[in-house]
């Protein structure tokens, strides 16, 4: 069982810095959660402090049913996946892949039959008399993957893994890690930035930032019920489109004033929105819930609002329009279709049945 636990974990660095306050954690067996967040914003240092990489200042991990607090990293069987890739470049492939079990004092033939175990599920036993220098990034990423595997420890640990490859080849290690999980059955925790990463590979995700963790879910939750305004606009690509306005009531309906627009809010919403009437909110809509008023030609006027397209962005089976309202930038996700002039006004359609709403001030989601 590789369940892991963080409770009241800390970390605070000489000078009163705070990198991690107060977080609490559960990690399921076998599951595959993501630490992502913007740089600075912890992640790293607490898959460290899980590591025994990092000292904690407060609070307790468990690893399986123990406390590991007090012990070293060597004796805590997991295993840490870095950015760097970290391999011995006077080494082969081979060498560097069993140099962990070398020195727990493994016998050759065992040591032999797991790295040719793991080099055979990471596809790179033609590779095992190579060096370093011998091979492409997503090559050596491969092998510091298998040095990994040999150990078949309780858990793996990923420092931004995928970072110092070209995009084309992030996708394709994705589909390796994803695949990898699946046949080794086993606790997954990954840090990383990038938000297309957490949502493709993780059961879970854990979105942190100052050192916190602000919300902790699936990646449908995430991405529908963001508990605030930084969740919302971190998690999504291209992010979520905010606008300042305020709630107004005509003729017993409620709309969102923008300044240049005005749009009905969804019957459904009037009681929670009722006591923002007057008061200054935080309006939010995905750029794929925006769309060409030419194309739905049934949508209410009330829904409709006039925007000039400053930007077409071709994105391949769909296209990017920046827009401007006059007061507010925004984006639209369309149909690669879909491509009106610059800088001409259009209309445009807002799904409000799918739009998210912040307090002005605690950035919280009420909506």
């Amino acid at each position: 069982m590789a369940q892991i636990s963080l409770r009241n974990v800390s970390k605070t660095y000489k000078g009163g810095v705070k990198a991690v306050e107060d977080v609490n954690l559960g990690i399921e067996n076998k599951e595959f959660l993501v630490l992502v967040g913007p740089s600075g914003c912890g992640k790293s240092t607490t898959l460290r402090m899980i590591a025994g990489l990092e000292e904690m200042t407060e609070g307790k991990i468990w690893i399986g049913d123990r406390i590991v607090n007090d012990v070293p990293a060597k004796d805590r069987n997991i295993a840490m996946v870095f950015q760097n890739y970290a391999l011995y470049p006077h080494m082969t492939v081979f060498e560097n892949m069993s140099f962990g079990l070398k020195l727990r004092k493994y016998p050759k033939p065992e040591i032999t039959r797991r790295v040719h175990e793991a080099a055979e599920i990471l596809g790179i036993k033609h590779l095992l008399e190579r060096r370093p220098r011998q091979l492409s990034g997503g090559e050596r990423q491969r092998v510091a993957l298998g040095r990994a595997i040999v150990r078949k420890p309780l858990a793996f640990l990923f420092d931004e893994p995928l970072s110092n490859l070209d995009a084309k080849m992030r996708v394709q290690m994705r589909t390796e890690i994803h695949k990898l999980r699946l046949r080794l059955q086993t606790t997954f925790i990954y840090v990383t930035h990038d938000q297309t990463e957490a949502m493709t590979l993780g059961d879970r995700i854990a979105v942190m930032k100052d050192g916190k963790i602000h919300q902790c879910a699936d990646p449908i939750t995430i991405y529908d019920k963001p508990v605030n305004k930084f969740v919302a606009s971190f998690i999504g690509s291209p992010p979520i489109n905010l606008m300042d306005g305020r709630i107004i009531k005509k003729e017993k309906k409620y709309y969102f004033d923008e300044g240049k627009f005005q749009v009905k809010l969804v019957e459904e919403m009037y009681p929670t929105l009722a006591p923002y009437e007057g008061k200054e909110i935080i309006f939010g809509i995905r750029p794929e819930d925006i769309y060409d008023k030419l194309f739905v030609s049934d949508a209410p006027l009330e829904n409709t609002v006039r925007a000039t397209c400053e930007v077409i962005e071709p994105m391949g089976s769909e296209v990017y329009l920046h827009l401007n309202s006059g007061r507010h930038p925004f984006i639209a996700r369309v149909g690669a279709h879909d491509r009106p002039e610059v800088n001409r006004d259009m209309d445009l359609v807002l799904d409000m049945s799918k739009v998210h709403f912040f307090d002005k001030e605690s950035e919280k989601t009420i909506l």
